[in-house]
């Protein structure tokens, strides 16, 4: 089947990301350029945590910090009433709770101001491997209608471990390393706004095709689950699942990752009905790897 059909036949809609340069007015409306970047999900996203945005844990311990900003639509200027702000991160130990509990777990508003605020604990840095150890960082999901939502990690300014990560020394987070201002001798605050950008998302029909479990064509035992929600496509891990996002001409991204890395899922219909899912990616030595995985007859 030729790819032209495919895309019909799938039902994909075009993407439309708005593009940030300087604040200017057009003579109608302001354009700005208050780039807010994304950065890898990790796999340690629940959804669904508490409304609430006191996080912290009585008799736990951990440095007290607030995370407070502003939520914008994309003039940078006029703020977004009632966007969804969800953080998550880990506790002074370095551990993630994968419980019900939803321990530094929550989710919040912003307000007709467009503000939001968080009080919790400082994160901390964790090993991942002997070699490789992750500066501290919150997790963030914003999700505002009519916008992309928006999936970032922050860190901060001071930490040893930035140089050599390759998320948060990348380019595109060098904004989303704040500040850490000192309110007492022991109470500290950082400040992140945000500026939603736009997109068009995947027809939930389209997605419900996609959906599934896949098999390697070469090796039956090793297979991937995809499932929806919040209208994109997601991949099962261990928690809940890595979020990818429509890029087009049938591809979906990880979005977030360092300069010369890259995740994608990339999807083609057979003319038996099948489904064929290519997963492009590099691992931490940008070696690229190419994996074919495939659902139905």
């Amino acid at each position: 089947m030729q790819r032209r059909t495919f895309i019909k036949s799938i039902g994909f809609c075009a993407v439309a990301v708005s593009t940030y340069g300087f604040t200017r007015f057009d003579g109608e409306h302001y354009i700005g350029d208050c780039e807010t970047t994304t950065d890898i999900l990790g796999p340690f996203y629940l959804p669904n945590s508490p409304v609430r945005n006191n996080l912290i844990i009585k008799g736990e311990s951990g440095d007290p910090i607030e995370l407070s900003g502003i939520i914008s639509h994309k003039d940078c200027i006029t703020p977004y009433n009632k966007a969804k702000i969800e953080l998550w991160h880990c506790d002074a130990l370095g551990k993630y709770d994968l419980t019900n509990e939803f321990r530094y777990r929550g989710t919040t508003f912003s307000d007709k101001n467009g503000h939001y605020s968080f009080n919790t604990i400082m994160p901390v840095s964790y090993k991942v491997t002997d070699e490789y150890i992750r500066p501290a960082h919150f997790h963030m999901m914003i999700t505002a209608e009519g916008y992309q939502p928006l999936v970032t990690q922050l860190y901060f300014s001071g930490d040893k471990y930035i140089k050599k990560d390759p998320y948060a020394s990348s380019k595109k987070a060098q904004k989303r390393i704040l500040e850490i201002q000192s309110l007492d001798n022991r109470s500290k605050r950082v400040i992140y706004n945000v500026s939603m950008s736009e997109i068009l998302p995947v027809e939930a029909p389209s997605l419900d095709k996609l959906v599934g479990v896949y098999t390697d064509i070469k090796n039956n035992s090793n297979k991937v689950e995809l499932f929806k929600s919040d209208n994109t496509i997601w991949m099962k891990n261990v928690a809940f699942g890595d979020k990818f996002e429509y890029v087009g001409n049938n591809t979906f991204e990880y979005s977030g990752m360092p300069d010369g890395m890259y995740w994608k899922l990339k999807f083609e219909l057979m003319v038996s009905g099948a489904i064929q899912l290519t997963i492009n990616e590099t691992d931490d030595t940008f070696i690229k790897h190419d994996t074919v995985f495939m659902k139905g007859s």
